[in-house]
């Protein structure tokens, strides 16, 4: 549990913020998740809109603004992004495959890392890229540990089912097979934050006669354990920072 500084409000507009590290939430979601009266997260919520740190998506949701970008973009190297860079590489040395790190963003995940196998056949995914929420492994991974209303909309004309969700949340790991792209497997992993939260997948992607129809069997070892020392480093890091 994180302990309050002293400062009432500024540790409900924190509390705020830290909910909506997954995404867009409506003012129903926001009293849930942080256990703040709803007059009062709405009201910090609204001052927050009024300063850039929170933004309204086309729904009238609550989401980051655009100020934290610009905030962070001046704070220097994002930590999440750096921290990969090694782990990334380490993992498609271990494997001979291409590796990438998705965060959501909106209704999209973008690349924000990678590590591409340097010869022969590969998946190709450069940094910035914006993918979709509705299929491919680390689409699953970022919608899987979402709560029931995001989970129900982000499914909506998904190529995976509630089942496969399910599966991912019980083994802790996800697989796909041509999902997003025809001849193209994939296994991720969840990235978590220091609340515990999901914050971004870590991924391994490659032709699938080469990552063969059971890419998880092969694989899912080498990404998780991946994923956990990079959720360890980022907890390490945000220790000491």
């Amino acid at each position: 549990m994180t302990i309050g500084s002293g400062v009432g409000v500024l540790d409900k507009a924190a509390a705020i913020l830290n909910a909506l590290e997954n995404g867009p939430t409506s003012l129903s979601q926001l009293v849930e998740l942080t256990d703040i009266s709803r007059p009062t997260v709405h009201r910090i919520a609204q001052s927050l809109v009024h300063h850039g740190l929170v933004g309204r998506d086309m729904h009238g949701r609550f989401e980051l603004g655009n100020r934290l970008v610009e905030l962070a973009s001046a704070a220097g190297e994002d930590r999440l992004v750096s921290a990969a860079g090694p782990i990334l590489i380490k993992l498609r040395d271990l494997t001979g495959e291409s590796t990438q790190i998705f965060r959501k963003q909106g209704d999209f995940r973008v690349c924000i890392a990678s590590a591409e196998r340097p010869i022969g056949l590969r998946d190709t995914i450069p940094v910035g890229t914006q993918l979709s929420m509705k299929a491919g492994s680390a689409a699953q991974v970022l919608l899987a540990w979402e709560d029931n209303e995001r989970m129900v909309e982000g499914l909506h004309h998904a190529r995976f089912t509630p089942t496969i969700l399910a599966g991912v949340r019980r083994r802790g790991w996800a697989q796909s097979l041509g999902e997003r792209e025809p001849g193209v497997a994939s296994v991720s992993a969840p990235v978590r934050g220091q609340s515990g939260r999901v914050i971004a997948a870590l991924s391994l992607s490659g032709p699938i006669e080469r990552l063969t129809r059971q890419p998880g069997k092969i694989h899912h070892e080498a990404v998780t354990s991946a994923a956990h020392e990079l959720s360890e480093l980022l907890r390490v890091q945000n220790d000491h920072a």
